[in-house]
């Protein structure tokens, strides 16, 4: 998907910082298309999330997806007064649509790359599930994601066999009868 995305293109700039953002940092469409410049701590090379029930945290950001916001910034953004990061390419300038904008952005790039189509949790999903196949364990695995308990990232546990093993306590002979 990420390889899909046009980045000698302003629209594929943007796209392509927004699939980092949410493939590597587990980003959730709202809190993508609520991250404004002031989020960005360049110095530290962190990012202020802010997600549901207005939870904020500052995330890491890996190399990659730090070059690919300075690359958007810098050379794809259009200039206007929003301070929202990401923000349409085509005029009238305006901060992308929660659910259009964010879960079609990975639709396009998921069909140029060949994969079949998918529901906008995907990406996240993928990243939890990568995390577990890793050998993180679930408490590490929902901290990327800001999952508030472990049953919310025990779904994706579920997605893998192999993690479900790791999991799973060793039964004793005689305990299940």
């Amino acid at each position: 998907m990420l390889a899909s995305c046009d980045r000698d293109s302003a629209a594929g700039r943007r796209d392509y910082a927004i699939l980092l953002l949410r493939t590597r940092r587990g980003l959730r469409a709202g809190e993508v298309t609520g991250s404004t410049l002031d989020d960005i701590d360049w110095r530290a090379g962190v990012l202020l999330v802010t997600g549901k029930a207005d939870q904020a945290d500052t995330l890491p950001l890996p190399a990659d997806a730090g070059d690919a916001l300075a690359g958007h910034v810098r050379h794809g953004r259009a200039r206007t007064s929003s301070r929202h990061l990401f923000i349409t390419v085509r005029a009238p300038v305006a901060t992308l649509a929660l659910n259009t904008s964010i879960s079609g952005i990975a639709e396009r790039a998921g069909r140029r790359a060949g994969s079949a189509p998918s529901g906008p949790h995907r990406l996240r999903h993928a990243v939890a599930c990568d995390l577990l196949a890793d050998g993180a364990s679930l408490t590490e695995t929902g901290q990327l994601p800001r999952h508030r308990g472990q049953r919310a990232t025990a779904i994706y546990a579920t997605a893998d066999v192999q993690a479900r093993r790791r999991l799973a306590r060793p039964c004793r002979p005689g305990e299940l009868s």
